[in-house]
């Protein structure tokens, strides 16, 4: 009789109120080729997590089970898997596969791979007991970074990471950062510690009391004015209608980075007074390995300030639910 675990899966994606994540009794999966089997010890619940069991994103795979911010133990290897030993602490991250062959492999931008595949998407994630993942898309942790604090680091910081180098922010200049969750409390810290004045813009009280908390020079409410022009800003919101807020705050020349998986529709440009003057919108995709491997040595060399909310494996429904009433303080955690 095959070994069971117990996870939690989309089984009818909709809105949180619906509860479409359902616990669920899963065969243990046996590693095949490359892949590693991974006892998890802990998962960072991620907004794209939200948006998968909300439907926002169409599912990949029929009751998918989330969860793409892993860390855990090597429990078992495949055939073919040589990279980690049995009992190794190791990363699972958004970024499960890419092609290796495509043109943008081949020039290095593997995010942006059509053949990709994404843990918790594609394949079943670390709302579980265990997971098994391709070593190669593998990360190991530092040993100075405890379990639920390296969990956010994987997908929250890395996408942060990835959001801040796409916003080109000039040296010492002057970041606006709208939302003020798992990701930007961390793009936050990194920006800071490379001399960044950072102004922080978000709807939550508890979230602007943190920016502050953490060293940011003003806090104020999501469609507010910075108190100065934007040399470049991130939006982390998945709110379409703050790109033209966000736009409007930055100076000449300014980039506006757009962090998010989904994003509400963004209202119509007013070109003269949204886009010109050389300000420039973009978005960030996914994250390549080399970014996930550049960030965790950030992490773990700035010994970042990694604010996590903790919950049991059993409350996983509930961790998705605070997420999106925004009663979330930086990373939700579940920790089996």
């Amino acid at each position: 009789m095959e070994p069971m675990m117990d996870a939690w899966a989309v089984t009818r994606p909709g809105a949180i109120a619906t509860r479409p994540l359902t616990p669920v009794q899963r065969c243990v999966p046996e590693p095949r080729g490359h892949e590693l089997l991974v006892e998890v010890l802990a998962c960072a619940v991620c907004r794209t997590d939200l948006h998968l069991a909300e439907g926002d994103l169409a599912p990949h795979l029929p009751n998918a089970v989330p969860g793409h911010e892993v860390v855990g133990r090597v429990d078992a290897l495949g055939p073919l898997a040589n990279r980690f030993a049995p009992g190794d602490r190791v990363g699972v991250a958004w970024l499960a596969s890419t092609c290796g062959a495509c043109a943008y492999c081949l020039r290095g931008d593997e995010n942006l791979c059509p053949n990709s595949t994404y843990t918790g998407w594609d394949r079943d994630g670390g709302f579980a007991r265990y997971l098994t993942a391709d070593e190669r898309f593998v990360h190991p942790i530092p040993a100075s970074l405890p379990d639920a604090t390296a969990a956010p680091l994987l997908c929250a910081g890395v996408i942060g990471y990835r959001a801040l180098k796409r916003a080109e922010l000039p040296e010492n200049g002057v970041l606006g950062i709208y939302g003020f969750g798992a990701s930007a409390h961390l793009t936050a810290q990194v920006a800071l510690a490379r001399g960044a004045t950072v102004h922080v813009m978000t709807r939550s009280r508890r979230a602007r009391a943190l920016a502050l908390q953490l060293g940011c020079h003003s806090a104020a409410g999501a469609y507010d004015a910075p108190p100065e022009p934007l040399g470049a800003a991130i939006l982390f919101a998945p709110a379409g209608e703050l790109v033209l807020t966000a736009l409007r705050a930055l100076d000449r020349g300014g980039t506006l980075a757009v962090a998010g998986i989904h994003l509400s529709d963004i209202p119509a440009l007013d070109y003269q007074r949204d886009l010109f003057q050389e300000r420039t919108l973009r978005s960030v995709t996914a994250n390549t390995r080399t970014d996930a491997r550049e960030f965790l040595d950030v992490a773990a060399g700035h010994r970042l300030a990694v604010t996590v909310t903790p919950y049991p494996f059993g409350s996983a429904d509930q961790a998705l639910a605070d997420l999106a009433a925004d009663r979330v303080d930086g990373a939700a955690v579940l920790r089996p």
